[in-house]
């Protein structure tokens, strides 16, 4: 190749690169603003599910039940010895008798994909139209995505949650969440979880099951 065409080529590569750099970091920009926005109270519907992996998720989606706002709960990926009992016993404030008697446990999920499996077969059995996805607010659109190819024709309604890392943006690790949650969300975006399947549960270990809910009563 000549030096001029060599130029040329490099010019474009260079180009290439600092038009994805610059798209990639837009698009940062934009899912952090919208992961620290406050959560919309979502209509009343059939269930809710709350995935498991950062705080105040499992709380705010028993009071969403306790505000009639779903009429089933899933929490998605506890510990396989969890019971209601630790739940109940670590929740601040009373709730009705109700809330738990429609709460279900979901013990299988370990990652993101598992919990939209789990979901899927959940919404199934008890016959769930309409759904409030309860997560962090830098979660709450991969979970919505994964959830969408799980269980399609299921209406979804994200309930997203501050957790206490969003308090303080300008933090370093909190900085690096982000990074790595737009990734995995731009990643979500071409479906490459499913295609790598089988080797998903081995390189893939975020929103795994609370320590605080392995407590056997």
């Amino acid at each position: 190749m000549k030096a001029p065409a060599r130029r040329r080529t490099m010019l474009l590569a260079l180009g290439v690169a600092c038009v994805l750099v610059v798209s990639w970091a837009m698009g940062l920009v934009w899912f952090v603003r919208d992961a620290r926005r406050p959560p919309r109270m979502p209509p009343p519907c059939d269930g809710a599910v709350a995935l498991t992996g950062g705080q105040g998720r499992i709380e705010a989606s028993l009071q969403l039940m306790a505000r009639h706002r779903a009429g089933q709960l899933l929490i998605s990926g506890v510990d396989p010895h969890a019971t209601l009992g630790d739940f109940l016993t670590r929740t601040p404030r009373l709730l009705p008798l109700d809330v738990w008697l429609h709460t279900t446990l979901g013990r299988q999920a370990t990652s993101t994909l598992g919990n939209a499996d789990e979901t899927a077969q959940w919404v199934r059995a008890h016959d769930i139209h309409s759904l409030i996805v309860v997560t962090a607010g830098y979660h709450i659109r991969r979970a919505m995505m994964e959830i969408a190819r799980a269980a399609p024709g299921v209406r979804l309604y994200p309930f997203a949650v501050q957790p206490p890392a969003l308090a303080h943006p300008h933090r370093l690790a909190t900085w690096r969440l982000l990074v790595v949650e737009y990734d995995k969300w731009l990643l979500a975006c071409v479906d490459t979880a499913r295609w790598t399947r089988p080797v998903h549960g081995l390189i893939h270990h975020d929103d795994t099951r609370p320590a605080a809910a392995a407590v056997t009563p």
